[in-house]
């Protein structure tokens, strides 16, 4: 299956086990990410592409994904647990966390201190281990008053991609207006 995008793909295997498709969530720099269900549960399943992105170099990508997991996790990041990993067909299985991104939230004018609260606390962890994330805000959700990071992604720290120097101009209503 290497369409990914395919937006006809109705169910999608990890380790033998079926997922039907809900819906495409979208597409990033390593994969895509379709909201799935077993029939009980919902969970995200992301498809890592081989797509070229300019920008950024990732190796192998589900290695990295897989230690970038690891890493935040050891760290006690807010984010959705990882589930099952198919190593031959490069797929992720992770917890859904449920409700809008907080791009989203920005979109429709919606803005909460308390996400800038939350990461401060999330940043203050991460700087001292010398480690930025991807802050932009598609790869956050604020549920049952929690903040989560969506996405696995962390790079060495760097200033100019710290929160304070990149991530925070995408954080306003402002920077969502068209």
């Amino acid at each position: 299956m290497n369409k990914m995008e395919n937006t006809n793909i109705t169910t999608i295997k990890v380790n033998d086990v079926e997922y039907k498709v809900i819906k495409l969530l979208g597409k990033g720099k390593g994969g895509y990410s379709y909201l799935v269900t077993d029939g009980n549960k919902q969970y995200v399943l992301k498809q890592i592409h081989h797509e070229p992105c300019e920008y950024y170099n990732f190796g192998d990508k589900l290695q990295s994904e897989l230690h970038d997991y690891e890493t935040l996790f050891n760290l006690g990041t807010t984010m959705p647990r990882l589930i099952a990993v198919d190593i031959t067909n490069e797929r992720i299985l992770k917890e859904y966390i449920p409700g809008d991104t907080v791009a989203e939230e920005l979109k429709a004018g919606h803005f909460e201190e308390e996400w800038i609260k939350q990461i401060e606390v999330m940043i203050n962890i991460l700087y001292k281990a010398r480690i930025n994330i991807d802050y932009y805000p598609t790869n956050f959700i604020f549920y049952n008053k929690i903040l989560y990071y969506i996405d696995y992604e962390c790079n060495k720290y760097m200033d100019e991609w710290n929160f304070e120097n990149w991530g925070i101009q995408y954080w306003k209503v402002e920077a969502w207006k068209k």
